[in-house]
């Protein structure tokens, strides 16, 4: 089913699991069993990234086909402009619908390792919108692109990242996905700010549960996302022990996920980074607190 179609039917909050695929074949045998768990609650989807410069591909494709016919679990494939000409994403979408894939995120994609800047393939398309506009006008598939609550690191500020932001969802996209953050006053404003200049589609927040102390630093770095200074502190006085990091970091996203829904967020998109444990502990916690419960009980009472 199409993801904006799930979005739509339901009044319940969606949720989502984005995975990468692996190196190895220890790390494939590692995400099929994790997947095969986390299959038990029940995603409304499965999301598979596309490596910097287009270098898991064949993996990409492969890994969604698998997700959708074997497991029979919704699969959306990332694909992104780097690396490939037009006819070439032609010939990647063409295998996608005829796999049976009917969701796709589109995205510029990020420059190859040792790049200094982003260049478009000769042959290829420049930005995700034009990406968008490619799928949604040649494919029956849905279109989802990605969304920054602070600020793509390319951009100059929030007001063009916005207008490019309307640009992307004008070519066609059905539902957003933000980049992971850790302060949810971000992802609200944003979402208001997004309304104001017409942004109309789902944008659901993508969540990453905090495992690692110096692995999240990279990840923030890297995407220009924050970590709020006092949760760091938190962080880094138990950066010592990993136990105690796992525990703080699945405690803090329970509570940031149930907030957002309470809020009125759509769902909620997990970076899983392949594993299992700390989103079926968060996801299980979600469920039995149906935090989105207590939003419409409110509603009735005002």
């Amino acid at each position: 089913m199409r993801i904006d179609q799930i979005l739509d039917n339901t009044d319940e909050p969606v949720f989502s699991f984005e995975f990468f695929p692996p190196k190895t074949e220890e790390g494939e045998q590692k995400l099929r069993e994790t997947l095969g768990t986390l299959r038990e609650l029940e995603p409304d989807f499965v999301s598979v990234t596309y490596g910097a410069g287009g270098s898991t591909r064949g993996l990409t494709l492969e890994l969604t086909k698998w997700i959708k016919q074997d497991l029979g679990i919704e699969a959306m494939a990332h694909l992104s402009c780097v690396g490939t000409s037009r006819d070439e994403l032609c010939v990647i979408l063409d295998s996608l619908i005829d796999a049976g894939i009917e969701n796709v995120l589109a995205l510029r994609g990020d420059r190859p390792q040792g790049d200094a800047s982003w260049q478009p393939h000769p042959g290829g398309l420049r930005y995700s919108s034009e990406l968008a506009s490619l799928i949604a006008s040649r494919y029956p598939a849905c279109v989802g692109a990605a969304a920054f609550p602070e600020v793509h690191p390319e951009a100059t500020d929030m007001a063009s990242d916005l207008r490019f932001l309307k640009q992307k969802v004008d070519s066609g996209v059905s539902f957003l996905i933000t980049q992971l953050f850790f302060d949810n006053e971000a992802y609200f404003r944003f979402v208001d700010e997004a309304r104001a200049v017409g942004i109309e589609v789902p944008i659901i927040p993508g969540i990453m549960p905090i495992t690692d102390v110096s692995q999240i630093k990279r990840f923030t770095d890297m995407c220009g996302a924050s970590i709020p200074k006092a949760l760091l502190s938190e962080l880094e006085s138990r950066a010592h022990c990993p136990d105690a990091v796992l525990e703080l970091g699945v405690s803090y996203a329970t509570l940031q996920c149930a907030e957002l829904l309470a809020r009125g967020a759509p769902g909620i998109h997990f970076y899983t980074l392949n594993r299992s444990p700390a989103t079926r502990a968060i996801l299980a916690a979600l469920r039995l607190l149906r935090p989105w419960v207590r939003r419409e009980v409110v509603r009735t009472a005002e």
